[in-house]
């Protein structure tokens, strides 16, 4: 499966991040209503690159830092497509 590089911007430091549709799936899956930080960190950790590990690490002790990572890095991998609910005529009968 190929691989995207994602590079964040924290600070003044650049982190990477190999992105992969499995590790996406795999995040996106693990999402629960009463379970989002523990997905989030380990989509996190999955994804970045060996060299930047350690770093994130420390970054992800902060509160809130894993679903910030997380919903940075999957808007850039799965942009917006721009979908539209199309509206129904008003002149159509049910």
């Amino acid at each position: 499966m190929s691989k995207q590089i994602v590079t964040l911007t924290i600070g003044e430091k650049e982190y990477s991040f190999e992105m992969t549709m499995e590790a996406y799936n795999s995040y996106i899956n693990g999402m629960m209503p009463n379970n989002k930080v523990s997905p989030s960190h380990n989509f996190v950790v999955k994804t970045v690159t060996e060299e930047d590990k350690k770093a994130v690490l420390e970054l992800l002790e902060r509160p809130g830092a894993a679903g910030q990572l997380a919903g940075a890095l999957t808007a850039e991998y799965a942009p917006d497509l721009g979908i539209e609910i199309k509206k129904p005529s008003s002149s159509a009968k049910s």
